[in-house]
């Protein structure tokens, strides 16, 4: 029997994959890595994820959707208390769990809380993944891996797989894949060929917005920022060789001081956020796009059960 027709009668897998760890583990660059196009954002701040995003990697015998939930962590916020939720409703229903730990960073309370955390769900396998190993030489790596196998034999459960992966270096990320597929059910696809993601475009809008305004503003202002796209529509007067998508869209912070610090000495801030975010809109949607932002004050948004409903939380 030739290679040809064993592989075709190889069953179709398809389910969904969750990427775990503390904040800035590295989850949101895998998952972009994975799909091969941007569908999470990513910095260097913790807790820039809110949304779980499904990024969907196609494959011939496969169908891989993978979740990428906020970094758990010790709430202080109304809002840390949600996100955590989230994280915990995304592990039950996903079919295998990815722990992301950095490679450059020693195992520390964040990540054996989250071992601990997992170690209590049984029936789901679940695969340690060694990123950002592009920043640590081979002896750093084998201690990590050595490091990693030890935490889950204290306990009490096994690793499927331990896997070092660099997103950035495109270093043995489909050979996760290749790793993650088996572990899914056999299933027919569960999104259309060509669906990259299953979120909706005017909330990956606003968090490209949220990426660019979180840049450059590390140590002055917190994760207090938030982003709620109001509407967008095709300019009505265009031609249908040039269309032009208006996006009006609103940055809301805490507090009344934080406006400056997001609009900067002249407006020029704001200015580079619409820059630098409409690139990615155009890339994203396929269209030119004009781009409207206004910085507005929510007060305390983080706290408030209202505030967190109306800014989609």
């Amino acid at each position: 029997m030739s290679a040809r027709t064993q592989s075709s009668e190889a069953p179709h897998r398809a389910g969904f994959a969750c990427f775990v760890g503390r904040p800035n583990a590295g989850k949101s660059t895998l998952t972009n890595a994975l799909v091969g196009q941007k569908v999470a954002i990513t910095s260097s701040r913790p807790q820039t994820t809110r949304h779980t995003v499904r990024g969907i990697v196609h494959r011939p015998d496969a169908q891989l959707i993978l979740v990428d939930t906020p970094g758990l962590h010790k709430p202080r916020t109304l809002l840390g208390e949600r996100l955590n939720d989230v994280v915990r409703t995304t592990w039950a229903e996903v079919d295998v769990i990815g722990f992301c730990l950095p490679a450059d960073q020693k195992l520390g309370p964040g990540d054996k809380f989250i071992a601990k955390e997992l170690a209590g769900i049984k029936k789901t396998p679940k695969v340690a993944i060694v990123t950002k190993t592009d920043l640590v030489d081979s002896k750093q790596l084998a201690e990590q891996l050595i490091a990693i196998d030890q935490l889950s034999k204290e306990l009490g459960f096994e690793w499927q797989e331990i896997v070092p992966v660099s997103a950035v270096g495109d270093k043995q990320v489909s050979l996760l894949a290749d790793l993650l597929i088996p572990l899914l059910p056999e299933s027919p696809p569960l999104y259309p060929e060509g669906d990259l993601t299953d979120e909706p475009e005017m909330v990956m809008v606003a968090e490209l917005i949220r990426e660019a305004a979180l840049e450059g503003v590390r140590d002055e202002l917190p994760h207090s920022i938030a982003v709620v796209v109001e509407e967008m529509l095709p300019r009505e007067d265009r031609p249908a060789d040039k269309p032009l998508l208006d996006i009006h869209a609103n940055v809301y912070i805490e507090r009344p001081s934080q406006k400056g610090i997001i609009i900067g000495p002249k407006g020029q801030r704001l200015k580079d956020v619409g820059t630098k975010s409409r690139k990615h809109i155009e890339a994203l949607l396929g269209t030119p796009v004009f781009l409207d932002l206004h910085v507005k004050v929510a007060k305390d948004w983080q706290r408030d059960p209202k505030q967190l409903r109306k800014l989609g939380f």
